[in-house]
Formats: C-alpha cells, structure tokens, sequence
C-alpha cells in the first residue's frame, strides 16, 4: 500500500506488526505519508487502536483494529509548475504520457515540488479529482527513476473506469529492462508473495511465509544477452509497488543501476570491459523503462494501445553492451 486511499481507512494489524508502535506501523504501510503527519494526527485523536485512542508509542497488537482520519494537508495542495510533458495522445476523456525518469509522480514525504502533477495542473485545463486533490489525474504511477507510458485521466467518470481496468488486472503493460547478470531462463513467472521490508521501509520484501505479502506475478522475457547483462521483457499481471525490481532481483539478475535491490547506483563505461579508460557514467538510475500501455477506452470501450520510445540513457547502454557482445571492444 503506498497512498492513503480515503479520509477515513479501517485497519486490521497484520502478524508481521506485532509488538510494533502505532506511528511506525501506520508509516510502515503508507510509506508516502510521513511519520510526523500520523503523529499529529494521533494527537488529535484521529487515531484510534480498538475503538479508543492511543498515544503515538503504543503497541499495536496481531488482530488489533485501527481506524485513522487524515486531515487534508496543507503541502498536498498542489501548486501548478512549468515543466516540459512528452505527451504521447491526448482526447477529452484522457491525455497518455513518456514520463522522464527523475520525476516523483505526486507530492510525498520529501517531495513537495517539481512532482508530475504540478506539471500536469499546469498543462491541463481540467483533470479528474477522483484521487485526491493531491494526484489530480493520477490513475496509476511509476517509481521516480522509471521512465515510460503513463496514462492520465481528464475527468471523474474516466478515471472510475480506468482505474477499474487496472484493478480487475484488464491493462496490459510491458517494461523493458537490462539486468545486471545473465537470465539464465529464455521465459518464466515469477510468483510470490510481496509486503513490506522487515527493517527499511522505503524496500518491498518477498514475504512468503503466512499471510504477511500480497500475490504478486510477473511473465518475463529474455530479448537480449550480453557479456554480464540481459534485456528482458517484463509484463507484471499484479500491480505491486516495486514488483519488478523485486521479482528480477529474486532470480539474482536485478535491474541494472538500482541501488535499493541490486547495489549500484550507476553504471559506467569502465564497468564493461577493461577496454574503456573511461568513466562516463551510462546510466545513473534504474535501467527499467515502460515500454507498452494497453486498454479499453473508457468512452468508447474500443482497444488501445501506445508505446513509449527507450529513452537515450537506455539506448546507449544498450549500443555499448552490443558493440562488446560483437567483439568491437
């Protein structure tokens, strides 16, 4: 769960929680919203463990049930801002966008400016409502440093429908990715089951045991093989956050330059082969990419589907592992 979904949520505590503090539970499962917001709203008691409230130390207990009213808050207004949209398609219902890496979708803990949706207020005359004056358009998202397709709804009835489409698992998306290591597998699932990191609550974790992680599965796809890289093809049939980051460092090939789950922050030339005296820096984020976004119109119900170019950080990389799979370094 990363996004506080209405004013007023109902909690079961989970086993993994047991024994946990209130504020630090509450932060554990919405990881956008900071610790100190829940702290202010446990003192003024929109908090409550059991039917009573609680002080922000409290332990919270297996079973116990947790009702939480959040205040609007002032930082997630959202004040509109410049900023340059590669806007893929655009009608009255919708507009589809390449989103740059480097870019946090909407206002969150640390990140209050320059999100997609100031840039999106700006650019927009109109844009739906139906996610909270905060995410104003937003259906869906990708992580700051994944690039590719995104789809934005104009008006609530678009957005009803659309994140409808996502919910029933009725979107089709593919992500390309290049991999640190060889995927030895040219196809496979990844199945298991995704929750919180046990210790470090910006990860996701596999968390098979009980009923700790929700279901999460992804097809993948090798395209490519290089000299200690892969291109692989990615379609998630789960929308969970970071799944793919995940599920591609479960089968020890994570993406390529994402330091949360494989390690290394950048990539540069000197990495790939003794024969570059250089260190020009490749790639200095994630090497994932959403390549492919298919669906049903939500007016007209008819098929479509939009496909977002790899953008020149990925190509480079990509042209320097052939040119060395070739035996030109």
């Amino acid at each position: 769960m990363d996004r506080f979904p209405v004013p007023t949520t109902h909690l079961t505590v989970a086993d993994q929680f047991d024994g946990v503090r209130l504020d630090q539970f509450l932060a554990h499962l919405f990881p956008d919203i900071s610790r100190m917001r829940f702290g202010r709203a446990i003192r003024a008691r929109s908090v409550q463990l059991n039917g009573h409230c609680a002080k922000a130390s409290a332990r919270v207990s297996a079973g116990d049930q947790v009702v939480v009213t959040l205040s609007p808050d002032d930082r997630e207004i959202v004040s509109p801002e410049p900023m340059p949209l590669d806007i893929c398609y655009e009608d009255e219902d919708l507009a589809v966008i390449n989103k740059a890496a480097g870019i946090v979708v909407h206002p969150g803990r640390g990140n209050w400016k320059g999100t997609l949706v100031a840039g999106l207020t700006y650019h927009f005359s109109q844009l739906s409502n139906a996610a909270g004056s905060a995410r104003p358009g937003i259906v869906h998202r990708l992580d700051r440093d994944t690039s590719g397709v995104m789809i934005v709804a104009k008006n609530d009835a678009a957005h009803v429908n659309l994140a409808g489409q996502f919910e029933q698992r009725k979107v089709y998306k593919e992500y390309w990715a290049l991999t640190s290591g060889v995927i030895d597998r040219d196809s496979d699932f990844v199945d298991v089951r995704l929750g919180p990191h046990p210790r470090q609550r910006e990860k996701r974790a596999i968390r098979n045991r009980g009923n700790d992680g929700k279901a999460s599965r992804s097809y993948y796809e090798v395209m490519e093989r290089f000299v200690g890289h892969t291109l692989v093809k990615v379609v998630p049939h789960t929308g969970r956050t970071h799944q793919i980051r995940v599920h591609l460092a479960s089968i020890g090939c994570p993406v390529l330059a994402d330091k949360q789950y494989g390690g290394r922050s950048s990539l540069q030339l000197s990495d790939l082969s003794s024969a570059f005296d250089s260190n020009e820096v490749l790639m200095n984020r994630q090497c994932l990419h959403a390549r492919v976004l298919r669906l049903a119109h939500p007016r007209s119900g008819k098929q479509m589907e939009w496909e977002a170019p790899i953008p020149d950080d990925f190509k480079n990389s990509l042209d320097v592992l052939r040119s060395i799979k070739k035996g030109h370094r």
